[in-house]
């Protein structure tokens, strides 16, 4: 089987799925193969002989080890591209997962600053340093525009169109779209290039933000750079640099933006991705509601 998880992870690679989708669906794949040994004396787990019923014990078992709706519906999805792929390869004739529904989940409502949380947040980078000015242009650009870690480390400097405003962003599945950049961010921007020669002397790199010594950042070691700072605002935990894309696309919600254009803006596919937004000023709108209205408010007796 492993061979098979092998070929299937290169053709996903060759489709445009993105490394963390890669790394995921490897380590599912795998768990799954895991699972199958007991039924395999031999300890070779033959493809043609995976059923049902032994997916389903496999979901079980996770079930019951209190995996998440979430994890679950992620592992059936590897699961049925995995068996869809053997399928036209010729290697099955019917996948085990065909007629298995998916299991169905709630999305827990994005986090997101507030306005002056975020202010705050662009604040705290030394604007006196290099690396304090190239954090804040980074933290700047990610809420002007509200773009996810991965797509801030794969931005190079032709991508940037300053008299504009406008930047050509690299999504998942190497979809471009082109984004606006507000002025602030462009200001910030600036600021850096001005001292980006001392990042990179040589110019040998065409990456926009650098490490400190030089080269691209890798998607883990910028997330831990920004994460230092968040720490300092965050009132609780699960706040990640990924909250300011979430802030990003809220306070645009909130201000009368549509949803069609903050859509096209996170480079979602579908709309039904956007719309958990709608939900978070609702909350808000609810929130305000209870609090102001005369009838909405208890009244003690």
């Amino acid at each position: 089987m492993q061979l098979y998880i092998d070929k299937f992870i290169e053709n996903i690679k060759v489709e445009g799925k993105s490394v963390n989708t890669q790394y995921g669906y490897r380590l599912d794949l795998e768990q799954f193969q895991t699972f199958l040994l007991p039924f395999f004396p031999n300890g070779n787990v033959e493809i043609k002989d995976i059923n049902t019923l032994m997916v389903r014990d496999f979901l079980r078992m996770l079930h019951d080890k209190s995996d998440k709706n979430r994890s679950l519906s992620r592992k059936m999805a590897a699961l049925r591209m995995f068996f869809r792929f053997l399928k036209k390869q010729g290697i099955l004739e019917k996948s085990p997962v065909e007629s298995m529904d998916r299991p169905k989940f709630e999305k827990p409502l994005p986090k997101f600053f507030t306005e002056e949380e975020i202010n705050l947040l662009l604040k705290i980078p030394e604007a006196d340093t290099k690396t304090g000015i190239r954090n804040r242009a980074i933290f700047e650009l990610i809420y002007s525009s509200g773009l996810r870690i991965g797509e801030v480390c794969s931005i190079l400097l032709r991508d940037l169109d300053i008299k504009k405003c406008l930047l050509r962003v690299k999504g998942k599945g190497n979809k471009e779209r082109i984004v606006p950049v507000g002025r602030p961010a462009i200001q910030t921007i600036q600021t850096y290039l001005a001292i980006r020669p001392q990042f990179d002397p040589e110019g040998k790199d065409d990456h926009l933000f650098l490490t400190y010594t030089g080269k691209p950042f890798y998607n883990r070691q910028l997330n831990i750079i920004l994460q230092r700072f968040i720490r300092l605002i965050a009132l609780q935990k699960g706040y990640s640099p990924h909250t300011i894309r979430h802030s990003f696309a809220t306070h645009l919600l909130k201000n009368g933006a549509d949803l069609r254009a903050i859509q096209q803006m996170l480079g979602h596919a579908n709309l039904s991705t956007t719309e958990i937004y709608t939900h978070v000023t609702l909350e808000d709108i609810k929130a305000a509601y209870n609090k102001a209205h005369p009838r909405a408010r208890e009244k003690k007796v």
